[in-house]
Formats: structure tokens, sequence, C-alpha cells
């Protein structure tokens, strides 16, 4: 495996993940749409709502976040005796009260019209630990599957001086950890929050508190492992940075070689990444056997539909849907991954009759969902042909942080014809001139395309004289190529006191 980092413009980091040539991972942080997960703010309550039992918090970044009552840690409680109690049986309007400052971290992040979601149960995440201050709880990592390396990595633990009211998780990455690593990553962690709650106490709200680390810092965090053999940069801030980070490292994690990329092509292109990339915005996957899995993002739900293309013109008709079926399942998990897809998905894979083609479909999705660090479930085929998928969203999807929504048709994928946009704005002024006073009609419609103002001005124009003979008014159409199709400006000019308005 290779780890390609592409830091060479100010505007945008790239992250590529490649295995055999194929692109399994794929993280970006451009400067327009930088990421807050995971950072820490001091927030003050703006409006409590008994009704969704939540509140809404100001951390200065725009847009209110949610923050659910289950969320609320009980050192914020204002009554002593709610604190004997479990949440589930407060009111929250009788606990919280408006304007009250708390800390708070982002978990999910603002999407559209949503602010952020946050939580008061604070966690900072290191390379083999992570603290969470004002917790009692402790654990090791369920990926951590052998019951000798568990006990020995909870000895280790239990040696070591943590303080009071401090949980922790044991990362998977911790495996053949040595004592000495974990106690230094608990020791940085510790400063860390010790530094963060200072800092929270001397500053006023609304502020950010802790941000959390650089894309590189964060990647190499969360997704390193010794299987990676090579990590290759274009800057060389990035491989002094990727060599601070290796040497924290246990020796046995620490084989990994660093190059920086100095050729002539960009370190993307020259291991052909930008293809594999530019297909993650594409709603269309072509899979090997002809067939193509379909992709589309949703308010409610992502949808995928699995189509088998070529694949069902051969003989065999239930082995080649199988085989569809089988690569859809292996290529969807792949895609929600590279495309960081969550909430509900629902796949509609071709419809199987053989009970055994369909346990195995179901066998092939699990397995292929074991490379996720998001949290899964997913639920069996239904008799429609249906699986329900629940992931876990770990950021923004990929497709946020690089586009934005199409001015001509407002994200819907499709504009008016010319004669429906034409009708539609000829019924607009036949609705405004029938009006008393009115004694001109200015329109000016957009430019792109033209040819609207133009339908009206030749298809339209005996309705436009017939217009302006019966209701005494001078209707103008002018195009406007600054305009986009989804804007317009129609004005009616009125007569007061027998003088134009």
């Amino acid at each position: 495996m290779k780890l390609l980092i592409n830091a060479e413009e100010p505007e945008e980091c790239r992250i590529a993940l490649i295995e055999n040539g194929r692109l399994e991972s794929f993280h970006v942080t451009t400067v327009v749409h930088e990421q807050t997960k995971g950072n820490i703010y001091k927030g003050r309550v703006t409006a409590i709502e008994p009704n969704l039992q939540a509140a809404f918090v100001d951390i200065g970044t725009g847009k209110n976040c949610f923050l659910p009552f289950s969320e609320i840690h009980p050192e914020y409680y204002a009554s002593d005796k709610a604190l004997q109690k479990h949440w589930k049986d407060l009111n929250i309007q009788e606990v919280i009260k408006k304007g009250q400052e708390m800390l708070v971290q982002v978990v999910k992040e603002a999407a559209g019209t949503k602010g952020a979601s946050v939580t008061t149960y604070l966690s900072l995440p290191g390379r083999f630990l992570v603290v969470m201050p004002g917790s009692d709880s402790h654990g090791i990592s369920r990926k951590l599957e052998d019951e000798d390396e568990r006990a020995k990595l909870r000895t280790m633990m239990n040696s070591l001086s943590i303080p009071e009211g401090i949980g922790y998780i044991v990362r998977t990455a911790s495996k053949d950890i040595t004592k000495t690593a974990l106690n230094k990553d608990l020791g940085y962690l510790l400063r860390l929050w010790n530094e963060t709650k200072k800092r929270g106490q001397a500053v006023p709200s609304p502020a950010l508190i802790y941000k959390d680390q650089n894309i590189i810092a964060k990647v190499l965090r969360d997704y390193y492992t010794p299987d990676i053999q090579e990590i290759l940069v274009d800057t060389q801030e990035s491989q002094k940075q990727v060599m601070d980070f290796l040497k924290l490292l246990p020796s046995k994690q620490r084989k990994t070689t660093v190059r920086l990329h100095q050729g002539s092509r960009p370190i993307f292109n020259q291991y052909a990444v930008e293809e594999q990339i530019e297909q993650i915005y594409q709603p269309v996957v072509k899979l090997p056997s002809g067939g193509s899995i379909v992709i589309n993002p949703t308010e409610a739900l992502v949808a995928i539909d699995v189509n088998s293309g070529r694949t069902a013109k051969d003989k065999n008709f239930n082995e080649t849907i199988f085989l569809a079926n089988m690569e859809a399942a292996a290529e969807l998990a792949r895609q929600l991954r590279l495309r960081d897809l969550g909430g509900l998905i629902v796949v509609d894979f071709i419809d199987m009759r053989n009970a055994r083609h369909i346990r195995e479909v179901e066998k092939q999705v699990k397995a292929s969902m074991k490379r996720d660090r998001a949290k899964v479930d997913i639920s069996r085929i239904s008799k429609f042909g249906l699986m329900q998928i629940s992931r876990q969203k770990l950021g923004r999807p990929i497709q946020m942080g690089s586009y934005h929504v199409c001015e001509y048709c407002q994200g819907r994928g499709v504009t008016r014809s010319v004669e429906t946009q034409s009708l539609f704005y000829l019924r607009r002024i036949q609705t405004g001139v029938v009006h008393k006073n009115v004694v001109g009609v200015k329109c000016r419609l957009p430019g792109l395309p033209v040819k609207v103002a133009q339908y009206l001005l030749n298809k339209k124009r005996e309705e436009l004289l017939e217009m302006e003979k019966n209701y005494g008014v001078q209707i103008r159409i002018e195009p406007a190529p600054e305009m986009t199709p989804a804007d317009h400006q129609i004005d009616f000019v009125k007569a007061e006191n027998g003088l134009e308005k």
C-alpha cells in the first residue's frame, strides 16, 4: 500500500491511500470548506426546545448547533437534585437555562440549512488512546479481538497513573504497543486537556477552544497502519510532518519509507489517481462484468441502484445476475468509504431467485464493510430485493467540499424547456396587467438561454400585442445576459394621479 499526500497548493490538501493501484481511501480539505468535526467550542445556549428535548447553542460559526438532552453532561445541570436522576426522568427546561455557557464538541458537520450537532461529552483522540474527560468508562477497541492482546493492554492501562474523572478507549492502533508508548500518548492527551480546560475558563463565549489537527496529522493518526509500505509527499513541510509522526511510533510500526516526490508530473497524476478521484463525483460506477451501480444521495437517504448491463444477455441468467450483485456488493462498500456517505442507505439489488445467492451477497456486503472505520448496521435483503444500511457519518460528504449547487437548475439536474419557461413568464405578465393602474411592463429575462426572450418576441408576439391593446399597457422584453436561468425580473409600472410611476 502507498499513501500519497498532495499539499502543493495552499487552497487544497488531498490524501489518497492506494492498494495495488486502486484508490481505497481519499481525504480532502479546502480553505472554503474547512472541517469543524472534533473541534471544541465554548458555546452559549440560545434556545431550549421542550418538544424536542434539545437545546440550540451558539458557537460563533454563524449557525446555531443542535444539542440533544442525552448529550448534556450532568455537570451542567442547574439543580443538584437532578444529578440523582437519569436524564430520561428529567425535562431539559428544568435543568438547563438560556444563556448558560458550556464546552461542546462537534460530532456532526453542518449540512445545508442544518447546523452542526454537538455534545458536551468531550473526547480527545491520540494515536493509541482516546481520552474522555468527565467520564468514568474504560474500554478497548472491539476490532482488537485477540483476548491475550486485550488482557495485556488492560494490565498496561491499570498500571498507568490516570486522574480521576478521566475515561479512555484503547484504539486499534495499540496492537503490539509498548507501555512506554501508551504512557507517552496518555501524558500528551492529559496536557492537551488541561490546556483546553484553562482556555475554556478564560475566554468569553462563543469561542473556538480546541481545533482538531490538520488533515495530514489527522489521517496519519486515524488511518496509518504498518501495512503502508511507502508514503509519498510533494512538499518538504509535509515530509517533515510525516517523519515527526513516525518517530513517535514503536520500532515495530516504523518500517514505512517516506519519499519526497520530485517528478515533473503531479504526484496524483504519476500514480493514475486523478481519474479514480474524478469517478467519486460521478453518479454511475462501472462494474468489471459490464454492470453498474448508480448512487443518488438525497435529503432523506442515499439510494443505490444495481444495473445488470450486458451481463443480463448471457446464457446463464441466474449466475450472471449473481455475479453482478457480488461485484456491486464489494464496490458499493468502497464507494461509501470514498464518498463518505452516511445515514440511511438503501440498495436495490437485481432480483435473485436462488436463496443461496441472496445469502452470499449479504455476506459479501458485510465482509466488504469490515474495512470501514465508520459504524455500520446492515439488514437482510428483503423480498423486494432491497438492503438497508445505516452508516455513521464521519464527516461531510466529499462532494460538498468541492462542488456547489448549480445556479441554473438549483440542484435538480434539469431545467425547464424554452417553451415551458416562456409560458411561465407570459402568464406572470398576463396576471400583472389585469390589475388597475398598470400602464407598463418591463420584463428582464435571463440571457442564457436568450431563446426564451426570442420565443416570446417571435412566437408570442400576437398575444403580447393583444394584451397591450386590451389593457392599454406597454410591454418591453429585454434579454439580460448577466442573469441566470433561475432569475428573472418583471416590473409592473403603475400610474398614480395620471402619472407613470
